[in-house]
């Protein structure tokens, strides 16, 4: 992850805190071997060093707080947000919310958000990082960075902020990867799919992009589905965690990255171009999103091309 270099202060937004965590000396209930990896996995995880800056003042964080569950499975927590709330109001979402210049770090960012919300306390050895990945670009111009930590103290209960949350829930983190239920579904929602997806035109660079949702089990409570940006980072950190892809197709065809389209708001979109002058950065400096890699390939065409060989590839090419 890159650090913002512009500013005065010289802080590194994007450096964050990374105690040694073990999961074979740590305190956990019982694990499933899969849990095991998974966490095993999303601690050893590094994002790739990215070429672009980012502006702090459009920055925000979200915390994937995940926990072990009675059976030895991960869940991760979320939350209803409150009906008052000026955006998003009534959502299903994880912890989070925008940069402060008080945060010494973008992990700091979620860990205090999720505090504020919810009563997740700060502190490193009862809530201990796992990971950090890379940036997602929100639809309110903010480039949101999720913050993977694992909840060691079972005694720990939810302070709910009622201006800000409703309420409080968790969904196994397994789930992100199917398209079945991972319960069943109560009478009145039988003809619903537990997941759907729809691909909408891109609001930056040209494409599109495929938008996920996901039932909770909790619709006829007035729970909403979980969707969009908060279904995306988990399609992410379960595929990253489990080392597998879903069961269905996670992207649209021709999908550019994340990174292509945050590249392209950087360069092109005024809020950005704004802020990133504002803290002496350069926009027209930031790389083309053309340089930054292919769109992404469907699960089809990669199995193609695996199964086909470099050799047979150029072949069928030509």
């Amino acid at each position: 992850m890159s650090s913002t270099r512009g500013g005065g202060s010289g802080m590194r937004l994007l450096q964050f805190h990374r105690p040694q965590f073990d999961v074979n000396k740590a305190s956990i209930p019982e694990l499933t071997p899969e849990s095991r990896r998974c966490i095993q996995t999303l601690a050893a995880y590094r994002p790739p060093k990215s070429p672009l800056r980012y502006p702090k003042s459009r920055s925000a964080a979200v915390l994937v707080a995940l926990f072990v569950g009675r059976m030895g499975d991960l869940y991760v927590l979320l939350s209803r947000r409150a009906s008052s709330l000026r955006t998003y109001a009534g959502d299903t979402a994880l912890p989070g919310g925008k940069w402060e210049p008080r945060d010494k770090s973008i992990e700091w960012t979620a860990r205090r958000e999720a505090f504020e919300e919810i009563g997740l306390p700060l502190d490193y050895k009862k809530v201990p990082l796992l990971c950090v990945l890379d940036p997602f670009l929100a639809g309110n111009r903010l480039i949101v960075t999720p913050v993977v930590v694992l909840i060691l103290d079972k005694t720990l209960r939810p302070i709910l902020n009622r201006a800000e949350v409703t309420s409080l829930f968790s969904h196994p983190l397994a789930s992100f990867l199917h398209s079945d239920p991972p319960f069943a579904l109560e009478p009145e929602m039988l003809e619903l799919k537990y997941h759907t997806y729809v691909d909408i035109d891109s609001n930056t660079i040209p494409g599109k992009i495929r938008m996920h949702t996901f039932l909770t089990g909790r619709e006829a409570g007035g729970t909403k589905p979980i969707f969009g940006l908060t279904a995306a980072i988990l399609i992410k950190v379960a595929t990253i965690g489990y080392g597998r892809e879903p069961d269905f197709e996670p992207y649209a065809p021709g999908q550019p990255t994340t990174q292509q389209r945050i590249a392209h708001a950087l360069r092109h979109d005024p809020v950005f171009r704004e802020a990133e002058l504002a803290e002496g950065i350069d926009p027209d400096k930031t790389p083309d999103p053309s340089s930054l890699g292919q769109s992404h390939k469907s699960a089809a065409e990669l199995k193609r091309r695996r199964r086909l060989g470099p050799r047979r590839l150029v072949r069928a090419k030509l």
